[in-house]
């Protein structure tokens, strides 16, 4: 059954008069310059956005109350990138139980089925690839790379049951991003050893092979037409069935548990460190300006790169120093999306925000032809600019501390 999620936001009180209901969707159409096309023809874009706004009580924990514009997890998009943030919190998850350090040598092997090694690592300052260093990338520039190489160490069915496990419903990732394999390839992952800082090994894991497939949706076919690695247009819908998915209302979930875990029992919360949080955390809001390791090219990794949410394509200088942004993006296929906590750190205005939206005009998949810097970035700045100016302004029981999202950055 179709669940639309779509709640009432009580507006502001002015001058004495009395609260008039506010929705999501008003708050919307009351900026017809920025929204206007895309609530016109909101299933054409398949646009899905939810909004979360956090009260604290006097002991400062978080209260959370949600508002949704066409929050459906039956209306599927394709979360390209957005899948890395869970494979970050689930390799970390797993070291802890293996009693392993995220720096610790990660070497990856091969056993066949189209799988490829991995024993350097030049952007680490070791010269060798770790957990570490691969959750560095996937946060600070979306390295698909270093997302297979986690992907293959937790294996697909750990990847799943787990995320299941924790509550978090709905999500399928079944496949690495960025390299061709069939399903069977895909099931299966590379054989993988740890090693301590002295070069001995601390722990080998064989190949792993999934014996509990993720069950098949029903068929997930749109658009008009797809192109082929040959460059022929076959005019027919595009085949999404075997790819990854992950609703909305479950990236927000994922993103409140590595935020505020302490909301949740135990039994929905992933076991992770302090440091590993606080690894998280600085990586999910670290500009690549501010990397060190790896060094960066600020003219295509520029400050703003990956943070869809108030910033759009923008290039250049952060325009608000004192808000910083901890998310996880997608673009593929024409799908854009952004997974975001937005806080102001000098005034403790915060909010969650997770959107997507499809750009594909001509609905021919795989061409390249995707209008994201003409109406989906611009959608997405504006929709954060809209909210975080709304909270700015919304009355609060007390002011947040939020003390625990101030980062140190590597510069």
């Amino acid at each position: 059954m179709k669940k639309t999620l779509l709640l009432l936001l009580l507006a502001v009180p002015l001058f004495g008069q009395p609260k008039e209901p506010f929705s999501l969707e008003k708050l919307l159409a009351s900026h017809p310059e920025w929204f206007g096309p895309v609530l016109a023809h909101p299933e054409k874009y398949r646009v899905q956005v939810l909004y979360t706004q956090i009260d604290r009580d006097a002991a400062n924990r978080p209260h959370f109350r949600s508002y949704g514009y066409r929050v459906n997890a039956d209306e599927y998009f394709y979360p390209a990138s957005t899948v890395k943030l869970a494979a970050c919190a689930l390799a970390l998850e797993k070291l802890n139980r293996l009693g392993i350090l995220p720096s610790a040598t990660m070497l990856t092997d091969t056993a066949g089925y189209g799988q490829t090694p991995a024993s350097r690592d030049s952007t680490s300052p070791t010269g060798l690839p770790s957990v570490e260093h691969y959750i560095r990338k996937i946060l600070l520039v979306s390295d698909n790379d270093a997302f297979n190489r986690l992907y293959e160490f937790i294996g697909q069915e750990a990847f799943n049951r787990r995320l299941q496990e924790v509550g978090l419903a709905g999500v399928r990732v079944v496949h690495r991003l960025s390299v061709f394999m069939k399903p069977g390839q895909n099931e299966r992952t590379n054989p993988v050893r740890f090693l301590d800082a002295a070069g001995r090994e601390l722990y080998r894991q064989p190949m792993l092979v999934n014996s509990q497939r993720p069950a098949p949706p029903a068929p997930i076919l749109l658009g008009q037409g797809y192109e082929t690695e040959d460059g022929r247009i076959i005019r027919e819908p595009f085949d999404f069935t075997a790819r990854n998915a992950f609703p909305i209302e479950a990236q927000q979930g994922l993103l409140k548990r590595l935020l505020f875990p302490q909301v949740f029992p135990e039994k929905q919360r992933f076991q992770l460190r302090k440091d590993d949080y606080r690894l998280l955390r600085q990586y999910m809001s670290q500009y690549p300006t501010e990397s060190r390791s790896p060094a960066y090219d600020s003219t295509e990794f520029y400050p703003t790169y990956a943070k869809f949410l108030l910033y759009g394509s923008r290039r250049g200088a952060v325009p608000q120093p004192g808000v910083r942004i901890f998310n996880k993006i997608g673009n593929a296929y024409g799908f854009l999306i952004d997974n975001a906590y937005v806080v102001d750190l000098t005034t403790g205005v915060e909010l969650l925000l997770t959107a997507c939206i499809l750009v594909n005009e001509d609905g021919i998949f795989n061409d390249g032809k995707y209008e994201y810097e003409a109406v989906g970035q611009p959608f997405m700045q504006h929709l954060g600019q809209a909210l975080l100016a709304y909270e700015q302004q919304r009355p609060r029981p007390r002011r947040a501390k939020v003390s625990d999202f101030r980062m140190t950055y590597d510069q």
